[in-house]
């Protein structure tokens, strides 16, 4: 680990362990066990989807412990904080790695660490701005990801990443609109941790791996009065990577060596995205998505709403040159108690026109014969500088494209990111105790713009999850079972279950201290 995230990690430590020993409310703590077998390399795509990563691997025996203090919003002061712990028995894969000293390729078993931390912060507010210090998962601002595949920049797929983060608790009435326009945001940054992951990985013979680079996440969104029954939400979210050093690789060899480091100025260069980021001869990687939500709440209370997110990659995404491309999603929140159907959810997903195959940029050489430029080849999550847009090479945003984590032969790109498909999802209630989800997303891939596959590789994935509330015998009980299958080119045929069993409650700390 290096010494920046030591700091980080320190800070967080530091401040749990300051709020810990203040006064305050309830407590809420989780005991969760879960076991998981698939007959693939790895679970199947919606048994680990949207859920932090945990269950990638096709096999595990797990313990994941929790506990968490929420901020109370309805105050002017208030503070939270969080701790998850993962331990456990690991399925680990083999990947391909090329051996110069012996001149031969072999394979090289990575495995998930037996323990490693998946949230631990602490957060304050003041009125309506919070500051979080530490490593806490996050959720779609916009999406509900029991039904929806996936927020197209950061959600609920990968392990948070550890860092700084000040923003909105929620959305702000703006002064002088009388409520009728609103506005969220939020600034990130942090570090990553996955160096050593990445080292596992990495076939060591073409493109690039990288070590110490930081993260960043902005997000502003403006939203209509949404008490009305017709409310829009827009605005964009921008994430980026920069800093550390990269490791370039052409057969083996190593034909260069990138060593940027970390410098203040880097932050503020990174804070908005400007035309031309994503190459080499610009600070760091930008990439994010444009983002639209319309909301219609019917007489019964019931909530239609269509969702659109459009990504980009550089300034010819930004400016909506890539055609269709995006995330078309319509999706139904039933107001009643626990339904039968409590949601669903029906989306298209495109990603095959990543503004042309083409990108020309004179600025590339010196004295180019050709001055136009032509700006092309986004390939989404990918970068010739940072390398893929992942944590520990689990998706840090959608989980619908193949992430690096499931190439076996070392590449650590998103191989497949020129797809379309669909996804579909119902959730509800069979008896208050009981509740259900089915997914079911279908899918067809050329590999990338620039290395393409000769024919479409197809998938097909499902599952089906039932949740038994269990606290009629037993205080906090929940069993919960996921089975689920893949079938075709794409991911492979894979079927498997994950099991858990969890155990939660609450404890209350001393009487609050906190302002009123």
């Amino acid at each position: 680990m290096n010494a920046c995230t030591s700091l980080i990690s320190a800070l967080a430590l530091s401040a749990t362990a300051l709020t810990a020993a203040a006064a305050g409310p309830a407590v809420e703590w989780s005991a969760t066990t879960a076991m998981s077998a698939s007959t693939g390399d790895f679970a199947p795509y919606f048994i680990s989807a949207n859920d932090g990563g945990k269950w990638v691997r096709s096999g595990l025996a797990a313990l994941d412990l929790g506990a968490s203090k929420e901020m109370d919003l309805s105050r002017r002061w208030s503070w939270g904080a969080g701790a998850e712990f993962m331990f456990g028995v690991f399925e680990g894969n083999d990947y391909r790695r090329w051996y110069p000293d012996a001149h031969e390729w072999s394979s090289r078993e990575n495995r998930p660490a037996a323990a490693w931390v998946q949230q631990l912060y602490a957060e304050g507010k003041y009125r309506a701005v919070f500051l979080r210090l530490g490593q806490k998962s996050h959720k779609s601002r916009l999406l509900d990801e029991r039904v929806a595949s996936g927020d197209l920049t950061r959600g609920a797929n990968a392990r948070g990443i550890p860092g700084m983060e000040i923003g909105f608790t929620d959305f702000q009435d703006i002064p002088f609109t009388k409520g009728w326009v609103q506005i969220d945001g939020t600034v990130e940054y942090g570090v990553f941790t996955d160096d050593g992951f990445k080292h596992k990985q990495f076939s060591y013979y073409n493109y690039l791996t990288t070590d110490d680079v930081w993260y960043t996440y902005k997000r502003c969104y403006f939203r209509t009065k949404p008490s009305e029954r017709f409310s829009l939400t827009i605005g964009m979210q921008n994430a980026g990577q920069f800093a550390g050093t990269t490791y370039r690789y052409s057969q083996g060899a190593v034909t260069g060596i990138d060593k940027r480091g970390f410098k203040v100025k880097d932050v503020f260069k990174m804070f908005l995205p400007t035309e031309g980021n994503g190459n080499a001869f610009y600070e760091g990687n930008s990439l994010g998505s444009w983002d639209i939500k319309l909301r219609y709440r019917l007489r019964s209370d019931d909530e239609i709403s269509f969702v659109f997110m459009g990504p980009w990659e550089d300034g010819s995404g930004i400016g909506r040159c890539n055609g269709t491309d995006g995330l078309y999603g319509l999706y139904w929140h039933s107001a009643k108690p626990k339904p039968l159907i409590a949601a669903a959810g029906l989306e298209y997903l495109d990603f095959r026109n990543q503004s042309g195959p083409i990108h020309y940029a004179p600025h590339d050489s010196k004295n180019p014969p050709v001055t136009s430029h032509a700006s092309g080849g986004d390939n989404y999550y990918n970068n010739d500088t940072y390398g893929s847009y992942s944590n520990y090479g689990v998706a840090i945003a959608t989980p619908f494209l193949v992430a690096p984590v499931y190439n076996l032969d070392g590449n650590p790109y998103f191989a497949h990111n020129r797809a379309r498909g669909f996804h579909a999802a119902v959730d509800g209630w069979v008896s208050p105790r009981l509740r259900y989800r089915l997914l079911y997303s279908w899918q067809e891939a050329w590999g990338m713009g620039r290395i393409s596959t000769r024919y479409a590789r197809i998938d097909n994935s499902a599952m089906a999850e039932a949740t038994w509330d269990g606290s009629g015998l037993a205080r906090g009980l929940e069993l919960k079972a996921r089975v689920a299958f893949d079938a075709g080119k794409l991911r492979g045929n894979n079927f498997g279950a994950l099991v858990t069993i969890s155990y939660s409650g609450d404890f209350s700390l001393a009487k609050s201290h906190e302002n009123e």
